[in-house]
């Protein structure tokens, strides 16, 4: 089974043949100065880059008193190269043209023998497109998986429980076994809601969840947002109050959380963390980039 639609997927693919349609207009109207028109084309395709430098600054300034390990400048220019390059792969390919490469669902025949499947949970301004490395690696060791796309893309992350209940329903259908839950960014926190919402037993329902740059106690730059998720993402904000305020009064099932002091988006570092996970730092890597670190991955996938 593939989805068939992704908002996101389609309002980043007319921003990416946008972009490419403003580039081929510079280059024709300087055509007779061509050194100002590529000078222009390569400002206009490395606007992100700037934006991302930014957040590098701001995520170092706040980090200044947190208790993870500083990174140094020289970790952080490497860790800016990289997301750079990754956003655009991801942004601009993988989620607005390369989402539906794999199916959102997989039950190879080793679901049969009682294999584990992993339900995949993107984050903020992503859809399934991102999981796919993950999808690759998955279907060549023949282990099941389930995606799902979180749309409303800028609604509450409450809303997303139900897409993610329907996720586990059907890897535990297809395999008898509770499944692993990854979550990316925001992607944590939509599973934390889905186990409020799924009420008592939903612990035993999942083997083991693992977060990589989820803003567990939200992110310094939520602050700037005025989108519904946006704002729940807000340091000591009060959608997160109320959601550590519910799970004191319930079971969970074990966390690991793994964090950055290089996390662009996800900042200061420690908010990554949570009380009583297995936390998890791995030094200097930027927001998206940690979803496809291969110790990442690798230890992830030793939890099945």
């Amino acid at each position: 089974m593939t989805q068939q639609h992704s908002a996101l997927a389609h309002l980043q693919r007319t921003g990416v043949l946008a972009t490419w349609a403003l580039a081929l207009l510079c280059l024709w109207w300087w055509r007779e100065r061509p050194l100002l028109a590529l000078a222009v084309v390569l400002a206009l395709m490395s606007v992100h880059a700037w934006v991302l430098a930014l957040e590098f600054v701001l995520m170092a300034w706040q980090n200044r008193c947190d208790p993870a390990p500083r990174a140094g400048w020289r970790a952080l220019l490497g860790a800016w190269w990289v997301e750079s390059h990754i956003a655009v792969w991801v942004f601009a390919w993988l989620q607005p043209f390369a989402w539906r490469r794999w199916p959102d669902t997989a039950f190879p025949s080793a679901a049969t023998s009682g294999q584990r499947a992993v339900v995949l949970v993107h984050g903020f301004v992503c859809n399934r497109g991102l999981w796919t490395p993950w999808l690759r690696e998955l279907r060549r060791r023949e282990v099941p998986y389930a995606t799902v796309n979180l749309e409303p893309v800028f609604g509450s992350i409450d809303d997303y429980a139900a897409l993610i209940e329907d996720a586990v329903a059907r890897a535990t259908a297809a395999t008898g076994q509770p499944p692993l839950l990854v979550g990316h960014s925001m992607g944590g926190l939509a599973i934390r809601a889905w186990l409020r919402a799924a009420g008592a037993g939903a612990a035993q329902r999942v083997h083991h969840v693992v977060t990589l740059g989820t803003p567990h106690h939200g992110t310094w730059l939520a602050r700037f947002s005025h989108l519904t998720n946006g704002r729940q993402m807000r340091v000591d904000g009060p959608w997160l109050r109320q959601l550590q305020t519910d799970e004191a009064a319930s079971s969970h099932p074990p966390f690991t959380c793994w964090y950055s002091n290089a996390d662009n988006i996800v900042f200061p570092a420690s908010t990554a963390t949570l009380p009583g996970a297995n936390n998890r730092h791995i030094a200097s890597v930027p927001h998206v980039a940690m979803a496809f670190h291969p110790k990442v991955m690798a230890d992830t996938l030793k939890l099945l």
